[in-house]
């Protein structure tokens, strides 16, 4: 059956059974992530270390399986290993410990202590994943069948449930009726914008007679989030399903994947899942004998972060030079070669299966009023646990960071996140407690973006921050629109003098003015929303800016042009760690000589601050403020006396 394409309904579910029975759910399966992040850290070297393992063992080769499949969502702590059905798992894994763990866990029933998750607040070991702080925290709708799914193997994505949604929406709804269950559930475009799905669906059902086109966006560049790349690298089919149902719906017979230049994985997963699709008859001429035919073309893009932009995408698509074009008349009107055009990012698509298969009541009910059902967030920065989290609408900052995140390593102080991408907002301590949602964002200056979360500690100067997003901005901006290029490039300059001690009088009000153009003459959202980080940092830091202006004083000590370093003579002990780590060899002293750092070879990358022992603390950092003089060459410590 696997090999024939299905022609109806209930030959779907004859080889989704078929599948089922060939499989034994009490079967040992070793999962290795090979997700981007865990390849980085060497997983595919430990998956193929499994494989050969399992060879050599014989028959016990043939009764446990190891599977490769897509993000786990925990990178911090890759390489992730998962093995079912006890879900033990297993972080940070090396090819030498592969025969370990199946000596030990796989032959012995045994836990190897030292390769589970330690909490960093209780310092507990935990051995199954759903019990790790950071799983147990989350609402996995989208994101959780990535742990169990070979991207390559499109009978894994059947056995869960695959394409049983599309059947339903074939033979049992009417595309009026798919579209109406969309708008009924709420759901919001996870791209951005957060427009609705469904009222955007029917503008473009409703456009010109004839052809029609929808488009799944994978071309997130924002810095620090990947949610599109990992699940069109781990669950690919379940965005083609869902781009399936649309087209449906809309009344498309053509599709767009536009996949991120930068993402070769995503790339060649998507290329399997469309060949696999086609030849089960998911996709193209008479999908499962319905009679509905759809075709899915997948472009690769250029790597430009501003053809995320929908306008732009679609220049890109035609085989133009993608930048954004005015939206007098939107795209679900007059999109690719003037036809209507329904463009949804990735985790909006891979929301439509589960929508249809459980039903509009059951999402809605999920989230707050104005945002329904589960978002993936890329949770990054100053936090214990780095990854990518799926969490249900209104949860609030503050359990993000600190129940799924594991709050702020070295126990420093929290200060700020920053969420939707370079153009998104800071927002401050005080609104920790804020529910994740579209309009509470958005009331707090900042925006619900494609998912980013980058959190920010003590040390974290506001000024730099906002500078470092208007360059990443500045660098994207197409160049078309005088308010984004011209506006962008004198925040840029103007921030930059701040942060190096040459800002002014007027600067912050040069700021303001700047970024009120911006927002409403620019031809696109990136320049009406890049000066977000400069404003949300100025309406809840601007005492960083002043001192900053005024007193020549980086409160965080982060500039380097007004952060100096030194030696406290009365703390130091002259343990060598600081000379020895210096890059510069800026550090002078010697064994029992206290050591004193020579100004003019400092370039103030603080690894001195970081690898002084706490219990010395000899390494200070000022700013705004005169060095004391260096103790005189020679200075030997004084050291108590043991008794």
């Amino acid at each position: 059956m696997s090999n024939k394409r299905l022609c109806s309904a209930s030959d779907l579910e004859t080889l989704r059974t078929e599948i089922l029975a060939k499989r034994n759910a009490d079967k040992p399966i070793i999962t290795v992530c090979t997700g981007t992040a865990c390849q980085a850290y060497g997983s595919l070297e430990v998956f193929r270390g499994f494989a050969d393992e399992l060879k050599k063992q014989g028959s016990r080769g043939s009764v446990v399986e190891a599977k490769a499949t897509g993000c786990h969502g925990f990178c911090e702590q890759g390489p992730v290993v998962v093995i079912f059905p006890q879900e033990i798992c297993y972080v940070r894994v090396k090819l030498e410990d592969v025969p370990e763990i199946v000596s030990t866990t796989l032959a012995g029933d045994g836990v190897i202590e030292r390769l589970l998750y330690e909490d960093p607040v209780t310092g507990e070991r935990i051995a199954k994943a759903p019990d790790i702080p950071f799983y147990k925290n989350q609402l996995r709708i989208i994101f959780g069948n990535n742990k169990y799914i070979d991207p390559g193997d499109i009978d894994d994505y059947i056995a869960l449930g695959g394409y049983s949604a599309l059947s339903k929406a074939l033979f049992l709804m009417t595309p009026e009726q798919v579209l109406e269950e969309i708008k009924r559930s709420g759901l919001r475009g996870r791209g951005g914008g957060g427009f609705p799905t469904g009222v955007k669906w029917e503008a473009t059902r409703n456009g010109s007679r004839g052809l029609k086109y929808v488009i799944v966006n994978c071309d997130e560049g924002d810095p620090g989030a990947y949610m599109d790349r990992s699940i069109m690298e781990g669950n690919p089919h379940a965005v083609l399903e869902g781009l399936t149902i649309g087209a449906y719906a809309i009344g498309s017979q053509e599709g767009f994947i536009y996949v991120r230049q930068e993402y070769p994985i995503a790339y060649q997963n998507t290329i399997q899942a469309v060949r696999q699709a086609e030849e089960y008859g998911f996709l193209a001429k008479g999908i499962l004998g319905s009679g509905f035919d759809f075709g899915v073309t997948i472009h690769r893009g250029a790597g430009a972060f501003v053809s995320g932009e929908s306008t732009a995408l679609m220049s890109a698509i035609e085989g133009k030079v993608g930048e954004p074009r005015m939206k007098y008349i939107h795209t679900a009107v007059s999109g690719i070669k003037g036809r209507p055009s329904c463009l949804n990012n990735v985790e909006t698509w891979a929301n439509v299966p589960v929508i249809i298969n459980r039903g509009a009541e059951w999402f809605n009910s999920i989230g707050t009023k104005g945002s329904k059902g589960s978002k993936i967030f890329s949770l990054v920065g100053k936090v214990n646990n780095t990854g990518l989290v799926e969490v249900p609408m209104g949860m609030t900052l503050r359990q993000l960071v600190y129940d799924i995140g594991g709050g702020i390593p070295k126990g420093k102080r929290f200060k700020a996140v920053q969420t939707g991408g370079p153009s998104g907002g800071v927002i401050p301590e005080r609104h920790l407690d804020t529910p994740i949602d579209f309009d509470e964002l958005t009331r707090l200056g900042s925006m619900m973006g494609s998912g980013g979360i980058v959190v920010m500690d003590e040390d974290t100067c506001m000024v730099d921050t906002a500078r470092y997003f208007v360059s990443f901005c500045c660098e994207e901006s197409c160049g078309q629109c005088i308010p984004c290029r011209e506006g962008l490039r004198m925040l840029r300059e103007i921030l930059t003098d701040i942060c190096e001690g040459k800002g002014k009088e007027g600067d912050i009000e040069a700021i303001e003015d700047i970024a009120e153009v911006m927002e409403y003459a620019s031809l696109c959202a990136l320049g009406s929303t890049a000066a977000n980080p400069a404003l949300t940092t100025l309406k809840y830091f601007r005492d960083e800016y002043e001192a900053h202006i005024k007193e020549k004083r980086c409160p965080a000590k982060a500039c380097k042009a007004l952060t100096a370093y030194y030696i406290d003579p009365a703390k130091c002990t002259a343990c060598m760690i600081c000379r020895k780590s210096c890059p510069t060899e800026a550090i002078c002293g010697d064994k029992s000589i206290i050591h004193w750092i020579e100004q003019e070879k400092c370039i103030k990358c603080n690894t001195c601050f970081e690898v002084c022992p706490p219990r010395f603390s000899a390494v200070r950092r000022i700013s705004g403020e005169p060095l004391p003089p260096p103790p005189a060459p020679g200075t030997r410590v004084v050291r108590e006396k043991k008794r």
